[in-house]
């Protein structure tokens, strides 16, 4: 098969020059965040003293503190945000809708969907127990959309997927609604559950999604030069060698192991998935390898950021990191429309 990828649209020097740079800044950015989420809280440490305990544990109050909640919530905060990221670069490619991201196939509203059900019929909450179902829920959802939008051909057509997906979402929030008004325990946890939160989540929601994250990852990566070419259109693709239905397939399963498993973990977080493959493409170009390897960064970056900002801005409270990230994300994906068209993939 001839190199998809030398011929996705002929790149800006200036963008392709630059990208080794963006790399290496998302990586610096990535660094900071990492230890700025172990050391800033309710309970704060120097930087001094983060690093010494982080190789030294001495059983102190803030050595419990930093390895047992502030390390596996930092852990968690950053693979879900690169998770989210890489599958909203997928999704845009794949779509060819810049505006895209992992809402679309229904994940969330499956997941959502799902949770308050479980609540409803069982009377138990906790993240422990409905974790599970969020998972089943944004499986089956985005199963659905799959199924519609490849009709009998089984070839997934962007414009398909979207109104599938807007179809789906829109049943499932209906359903949601109906559970929770019904059901005031449901509602109440849904309530916080839906606004996404990283409070009390660690090794155990890491331990069941990673699987996950892993092939979702793999698989995304592996599919980047084929996504160049399915940018270019489906003609042009197959005229590349690509399989074009095995891509799309591939991809949106992809797309919908890390989106679900991100929001299975923490529950829905808008706008990463929007908001931090768009700024790569703006900064990296067209190139889908790159713009992989930046959204994985940024992403964990961008939500490390947003939940260390959310322990802090109201100290000894706690503000959902779904919120903060909504927040954050807005302005930057208004500023980045504004300043340039945005691009039709």
């Amino acid at each position: 098969m001839p190199d998809a990828t030398s011929v996705v649209g002929q790149q800006p020097r200036d963008a392709a020059a630059r990208r080794p740079v963006v790399l290496l800044a998302a990586l610096v950015a990535l660094g900071a965040t990492v230890l700025a989420s172990l050391t800033f809280g309710s309970h704060r440490l120097g930087i001094g003293e983060t690093w010494h305990l982080l190789l030294s544990p001495d059983g102190s109050t803030a050595s419990d503190v930093l390895h047992g909640l502030r390390l596996p919530r930092t852990v968690v905060a950053g693979v879900v945000g690169a998770a989210l990221a890489l599958a909203g670069s997928v999704l845009q490619t794949l779509t060819r809708n810049p505006l895209a991201d992992p809402g679309i196939l229904g994940i969330n509203a499956g997941a959502s969907l799902a949770v308050v059900l479980a609540v409803a019929i069982s009377g138990v909450s906790g993240i422990g127990f409905y974790l599970w179902f969020a998972l089943l829920g944004a499986a089956i959802a985005a199963t659905a959309v799959l199924v519609l939008s490849g009709s009998r051909t089984g070839v997934h057509n962007p414009a398909r997927i979207a109104l599938a997906g807007v179809a789906v979402s829109a049943a499932l929030a209906a359903l949601t609604q109906t559970v929770i008004l019904a059901d005031q325990e449901a509602f109440n946890e849904f309530r916080f559950w839906v606004t996404g939160s990283l409070e009390g989540r660690g090794w155990h929601e890491l331990a069941v999604t990673a699987p996950l994250f892993v092939l979702g990852t793999v698989a995304a990566l592996a599919m980047a030069p084929a996504l160049n070419a399915l940018a270019l259109g489906d003609d042009t693709a197959r005229g590349l060698g690509v399989d074009v239905a095995r891509v799309r397939t591939g991809g949106l399963i992809a797309a919908v192991l890390l989106a679900g498993g991100a929001t299975a973990a923490v529950g829905p977080i808008g706008f990463v998935g929007l908001a931090v493959p768009l700024l790569a493409r703006a900064l990296v170009g067209h190139d889908q390898r790159w713009i992989a390897a930046v959204s994985l960064v940024l992403g964990a970056a961008w939500l490390l950021a947003a939940d260390t900002l959310a322990r802090v801005i109201l100290v000894p409270s706690e503000v959902q990191v779904g919120v903060i990230a909504a927040l954050a994300g807005a302005p930057v994906f208004i500023a980045i429309v504004r300043r340039r068209k945005v691009p039709s993939l």
